[in-house]
């Protein structure tokens, strides 16, 4: 049998780690949450390397995790450094890491020029533009409404990557609108 290659055994790290920081996130264990976002944001970007060009949505992973560690400056960076401004154009995916490393980096103008790209990738690409392009432009009505089409889409999904059922989609955009004074609240077992 021959092994996986390099850049999938780091993604399949990743999305395992990913995981267990759900479960720790919904259990009220956040110191070790973070740890596991920790390792799965690495990982994320290992795989990145490790992959053939255009995978993008492995630094989606990237910054995602980075952010729900609580220390994304970094990756923000990294991810802007990885990203012509052309892939963004032409890929759901790079334009919607683009979008959140602008947001973490403080430059909305960006975020919103990116989250705009972003929505033509699809229902779901649409749903997390929506609610990035809010909290770019701080639109707390927006906001509350895509926030609340982030976790229904969630809640209706019968499987989730990580194998646990969480809307973290959802959690990413509060922890990207909290700073900006963006509340909104879902009722829903799928968040923490």
């Amino acid at each position: 049998m021959e092994a996986e290659p390099e850049h999938k055994q780091h993604m399949l790290e990743a999305i395992a780690r990913e995981g267990d920081g759900h479960r720790a996130l919904l259990d009220g264990d956040d110191d070790a949450a973070t740890r596991a976002y920790e390792r799965a944001a690495a990982a994320y970007r290992a795989s990145w390397e490790a992959a053939p060009p255009g995978a993008y949505g492995r630094l989606v992973g990237h910054l995602k995790a980075a952010v729900l560690a609580g220390d994304a400056s970094g990756a923000a960076t990294y991810v802007t450094g990885q990203i012509t401004p052309d892939a963004a154009q032409a890929s759901a995916p790079a334009a919607y890491a683009l979008a959140v490393a602008a947001l973490v980096a403080g430059d909305d103008e960006s975020a919103a020029t990116w989250a705009g790209a972003m929505r033509a990738g699809g229902d779901a690409f649409d749903r997390a533009g929506a609610a990035l392009l809010a909290i770019a432009r701080g639109d707390q009505a927006a906001y509350a409404e895509a926030l609340e089409a982030i976790v229904a889409d969630f809640a209706a999904r019968p499987d989730h990557l990580t194998g646990v059922r969480i809307a973290d989609t959802a959690i990413l955009m509060q922890r990207l609108a909290g700073p900006r004074g963006l509340t909104a609240t879902a009722e829903s077992p799928l968040l923490p």
